[in-house]
């Protein structure tokens, strides 16, 4: 038995990064990919096989902390409101409680400022309605 052949390693490693992509991100991920399906399916396959199947699937950090990381990454940018909604998702569906997510977007606030703070959360409250999770209460 030789090699894997190219196709067969890019099959692989998107299958791998589309197992993690369901485990962390469920189903807003694959909406994500399917998004791009008619436009860049190829940025699609590279989300999925080196963003997830290489970067997140990475022993360095426990998927809590990915998502904490990520979270002040997309506020910190601004405007990315439609994957900070995936990766507020995300952050739940990993372990963060309401709680732990509304604090890091408050502390994002000293170092991003007030507006973007403000963007991350009113995006995290609509990710928390939809799953019944407010009012968000003190743990």
């Amino acid at each position: 038995m030789g090699a894997p052949s190219e196709a067969d390693s890019r099959r692989q490693r998107f299958e791998h990064g589309m197992e993690v992509l369901t485990r962390v991100d469920g189903e807003g991920g694959q909406r994500v990919v399917d998004s791009l399906a008619d436009i860049s399916p190829e940025l699609g396959h590279q989300v999925v096989a080196w963003g997830f199947g290489e970067i997140y699937d990475r022993p360095g950090l426990a998927p809590r902390d990915r998502q904490l990381v990520t979270l002040g990454m997309l506020t910190a940018l601004g405007g990315c409101e439609p994957q900070l909604t995936v990766h507020v998702n995300a952050a739940l569906n990993v372990g963060l409680s309401p709680r732990e997510i509304v604090e890091a977007l408050l502390h994002s606030a000293v170092y991003c400022g007030m507006p973007r703070a403000l963007n991350a959360t009113l995006t995290a409250k609509q990710v928390f309605a939809e799953r019944g999770l407010l009012p968000v209460a003190d743990d």
